[in-house]
């Protein structure tokens, strides 16, 4: 039995459904299949949703803990860790309703099952095969885990088990020193757990720009999170009693045992493409098993694409949003364009930390004359009334034309903050643009603001 759309999307993640729905407000008969239940994919049911849900409900719990009564409100907070999970359940639940809502208004037609492409134009679910024009791969990505360590999301869980736990751990050991490991490693520290972190750089999130870096560690430690960095981990043994984990130096010497009652491997993740036929149609794939694209997101086969955690960039929902849009928007004969320059990054612990274009180490490996700018939160009236002071904003403008070619925040609330200069540096704007926009004050923008005045040496509360 069949059935012809001009659009199918495999996967109902952030990129899957924003595509569909965008070709469906552009006239294009649309279908999505997704092996779930629910829709919204990793994103929403086991990801960045429900991690946002415990990081928030963690931070209230904090800083009732410890930091309200800097602010005059004496409280003795306990910790009811099953109404948590609950608020994360229901917030989780109302946003998969609130997308199936949305397939329904713009009369897509939901498929539920795992897709396997038979051929070019042909998606096959269960006993049904569907035909399309157009078959965009939206699958998403899945955990990686070490060689001989395996995830039984029992003592050794990946994020959907770290986001399941029923009691706080008493110590818990995160295997990798980025975004997941430390949002959910401070997730369970602030409830109560002992969090040690092991690294295989000599520093945590590897990539980002080295003053981040550095001060995020600082502040993470000051928290209580303990890092062991240089360091690999070559072996597991669980028991009733929990997890012991071998660690070496990265460079070769002497092992150590460290024991946790949970580990959370976090080391990355992978594209999700297995299951899906794409040996029998032909689509190549690179070296690290993402799906070869071209400009126009279209594969070595006619007719089939992808877009998002399958193809190369940054594993982030809202950039497989933004190429599902823009895939949806060329399908219909449109013209789209992404400044992968421009792509925003926040990784939600406190202080929040955020990002958008090139770190220092990029610019002067490219051999690009820069000036740099740099405004603490200490300075800024509202960050003090707050009770918020740590961190600080950097921009970074090219030496000849000012043009903003990114910017590194690390304080509170800069994953709204960033927002700002990624417009700007949509629209090709400089850092004299920001410096001379009024900001409200007193707010925490205004650190923005000087920064960007910094990049010219004429900061005004410094």
């Amino acid at each position: 039995m069949s059935d012809k759309f001009d659009v199918i999307i495999i996967g109902a993640g952030p990129g899957g459904y924003v595509a569909a729905i965008r070709c469906a407000q552009l006239g294009l008969k649309t279908a999505i299949v997704e092996k779930r239940k629910t829709l919204g994919g990793t994103c929403l049911n086991i990801g960045c949703i429900p991690s946002k849900a415990l990081l928030y409900a963690s931070e209230k719990f904090e800083e009732a803990e410890h930091h309200m009564g800097d602010i005059g409100v004496k409280v003795s907070p306990k910790l009811d860790l099953k109404a948590m999970m609950k608020h994360k359940a229901d917030v989780v639940s109302d946003n998969t309703k609130g997308i199936e809502f949305l397939m329904k208004k713009n009369k897509i037609k939901s498929i539920t099952g795992t897709a396997e492409i038979v051929a070019a134009g042909s998606v096959k679910v269960g006993k049904m095969t569907y035909e399309a024009d157009n078959i965009i791969i939206a699958t998403g990505s899945d955990v990686i885990s070490l060689p001989g360590i395996k995830i039984d999301e029992k003592k050794i869980v990946s994020s959907t088990g770290a986001l399941e736990l029923s009691s706080v751990p008493k110590k818990m050991v995160v295997i990798g020193g980025g975004v997941i490991g430390l949002e959910l490693g401070t997730v369970w520290r602030r409830l109560g757990a002992e969090v040690t972190v092991v690294e295989f750089m000599d520093n945590i999130f590897p990539g980002m720009d080295n003053e981040i870096r550095k001060e995020a560690k600082k502040l993470f430690a000051k928290q209580g999170i303990e890092f062991k960095l240089s360091s690999k981990v070559t072996g597991a043994k669980t028991s009733a009693k929990g997890v012991d984990l071998t660690v070496e130096p990265a460079a070769g010497g002497k092992a150590e045992k460290i024991s946790a009652d949970i580990v959370l491997m976090a080391i990355g993740r992978k594209p999700y493409v297995d299951g899906l036929g794409l040996d029998n149609v032909g689509v190549k794939l690179n070296e690290r098993g993402q799906i070869e694209t071209d400009e126009f997101f279209e594969t070595s086969v006619e007719g089939i694409y992808a877009i998002g955690d399958v193809i190369a960039g940054p594993m982030l929902a809202h950039k497989a949003e933004d190429e599902g849009v823009v895939l949806a928007e060329m399908l219909a004969g449109q013209s789209g364009h992404i400044d992968y320059d421009a792509i925003p990054g926040v990784v939600y612990t406190w202080p929040e930390i955020a990002s958008v274009g090139k770190t220092e180490e990029q610019l002067k490996e490219a051999g690009i004359k820069y000036k740099s700018g740099k405004f603490p939160f200490m300075a800024n009236g509202r960050a003090r009334a707050m009770n918020a002071t740590d961190g600080f904003v950097k921009i970074l403008a090219d030496a000849a034309t000012d043009r903003v070619l990114g910017a590194h925040m690390i304080g509170p609330n800069v994953g709204e903050l960033i927002s700002e200069v990624v417009t700007v540096m949509e629209f090709e704007g400089t850092a004299e643009d920001i410096g001379r926009t009024c900001h409200a004050h007193p707010t925490l923008t205004e650190v923005v603001k000087e920064a960007a005045l910094a990049v010219d040496k004429r900061q005004l509360h410094m």
